[in-house]
């Protein structure tokens, strides 16, 4: 294929793995981000599976290595902060949970974007919000910047991604909602997590959790409830009203984490969707990670599809004459393995936020039990989802 001019939309881990790789090949690449700067920062996420060997092929193990969390495995404990029950991280392989190989978001995107070759242009500040199609490009429309043209236009920009609204029509046509509104920012407890995650169930479908940090005497935390199929909240304020109304009565840390979150400098928030899409492409744009394909963070793949789906994208470029048959291929590769990868755990929602007294217990139990006969092999199927694609090897050189 001939040298292609390329728009990425979004820097946080798809969209600088697509650059890479495509930088590899020979392309001109240029990363368009809404923030002015890489957003770093961001709670856990883990390598396993073909997102690992996404990683080894790009040259990255020994530096994401390098910035690894130690953890210890997810505990479940009581209003007073009592454990009822654990998963070691050794469960499973080290890919249960809790995997082997866990990292925060922003180190993982800052070690990709170090690697990222100087010829790649940013565009700060900025975000795609037309995109219009000559004879063998496309058009693209910026809020701040000049219309440019290019062959190629890849939306790696997360959940409510402007280039799907673009592309493919309004967000209500492709965000199927799991009942869940979910808050992630840093904060500060006065328990030692010793190297586990732990997590609080109440009932009324509330979770409170915390998860080991790389900086001394900071948590990751997050507050999860169940939600009715009522408007998303954009607005900080709103969000924080919820929760404080949510969470008002909840025991264990839920009190100092409703004190820190409205000065949470890392505050983020979603009402839970995955992104269902008849296909992953059309014309000159293709979708990778959320924007294409979100499956929500209760499968625990975001980040293996994100990493798998810029690494097919560009691998499948590598090997066509033309964009469409790239595009095409890609489609191929990846409809089956993001089909798998959605499938919720078992209960869902509801699993993950049980709502009555009788539910919180049993989920429990659920956890004490994992690792055992007859439940450990019911589960094992969930966590082999990683593996669950027969990745290509594109011969896409690392450095």
């Amino acid at each position: 294929m001939k040298t292609l001019d390329v728009l990425v939309s979004g820097a946080s881990i798809a969209g600088p793995a697509a650059a890479l790789l495509l930088t590899r090949q020979g392309h001109r690449v240029t990363v368009v981000e809404r923030a002015p700067a890489l957003r770093s920062g961001g709670q856990t996420v883990d390598l396993r599976g073909a997102g690992r060997t996404v990683v080894d092929r790009m040259g990255l193990t020994a530096a994401t290595d390098a910035r690894l969390l130690d953890q210890r495995g997810i505990a479940v404990v009581d209003a007073h902060g009592r454990r009822r029950s654990a998963l070691p991280v050794e469960a499973f392989d080290g890919n249960g949970i809790v995997s082997a190989h866990e990292i925060l978001r922003g180190d993982l995107a800052e070690t990709i974007v170090a690697a990222v070759p100087d010829s790649v242009e940013y565009v700060w500040n900025d975000t795609v919000t037309a995109i219009d199609h000559d004879v063998d490009r496309a058009v693209v429309s910026f809020e701040t910047s000049a219309d440019r043209a290019f062959d190629l236009v890849i939306g790696a920009d997360g959940l409510n991604s402007a280039v799907r609204r673009a592309a493919f029509g309004p967000d209500e046509h492709h965000l199927a909602p799991i009942g869940l509104r979910y808050a992630w920012f840093t904060a500060t407890i006065d328990q030692d997590l010793d190297g586990w995650y732990l997590m609080h169930n109440a009932v009324g479908g509330r979770v409170v959790s915390c998860r080991p940090s790389r900086v001394d005497g900071t948590v990751k935390a997050s507050l999860a409830v169940r939600g009715s199929d009522a408007a998303p909240l954009t607005a900080p304020e709103d969000q924080w009203r919820m929760l404080e109304e949510a969470f008002d009565g909840v025991g264990w840390v839920a009190p100092q984490l409703l004190a820190q979150m409205r000065h949470a400098t890392d505050w983020a928030y979603a009402d839970l969707a995955q992104v269902r899409m008849t296909s992953f492409a059309r014309d000159r744009v293709a979708l990778v990670g959320d924007a294409g394909h979100c499956p929500t963070p209760l499968t625990g793949l975001g980040t293996t599809l994100a990493l798998v789906g810029a690494y097919v994208l560009a691998g499948e470029i590598s090997r066509a004459d033309d964009v469409a048959a790239a595009l095409a291929s890609y489609e191929h590769v990846m409809r089956p393995f993001v089909a798998r990868a959605q499938q919720l755990p078992p209960g869902g929602a509801s699993g993950y936020a049980p709502s009555s007294r009788i539910a919180v217990e049993l989920s429990r139990f659920t956890y004490w039990s994992m690792n055992k006969w007859p439940m450990r092999r019911l589960l094992a199927s969930q966590f082999a989802k990683a593996d669950g694609i027969d990745l290509p090897d594109y011969r896409i050189t690392a450095g």
